[in-house]
């Protein structure tokens, strides 16, 4: 059975970039264009195994984003990951606090990010 990503960025081309390494690696995957558009998504779809979203977004950002996910039962322990240009301590420090899992700095590598999904995944 294949797993679920959640893909959120404002970015089209940046969601395109993601959704195509994930499917690539087998996952099936949700784009959302902002927080808003997220939590929309997660109230009407699928259960997602993974988050993959960005900070910097209209409407809704990354970390008010991930709180309200936090809120919902099902996503206490769902593996959040913030992909963004942002790589301040502060920045990271409220993303640890609002329950990020991890965080990876733009630009996107594949690569990096899989091996980062594959440790906060399990299998």
């Amino acid at each position: 059975m294949s797993k679920t990503a959640l893909v959120v960025d404002d970015s089209p081309t940046m969601r395109q970039m993601v959704a195509f390494t994930l499917t690539n690696a087998g996952f099936t995957v949700v784009e959302a264009e902002n927080g808003k558009d997220a939590v929309n998504k997660v109230a009407r779809g699928p259960k997602m195994d993974i988050v993959v979203t960005d900070l910097n977004m209209p409407e809704m950002d990354g970390i008010t984003l991930i709180k309200e996910l936090r809120k919902i039962e099902v996503f206490k322990f769902t593996p959040i990951l913030m992909l963004t240009t942002e790589s301040t301590e502060a920045k990271k420090k409220a993303g640890k606090e609002a329950g990020a899992t991890g965080w990876i700095v733009k630009p996107f590598n594949p690569e990096l990010m899989l091996k980062v999904i594959a440790k906060v995944l399990p299998v």
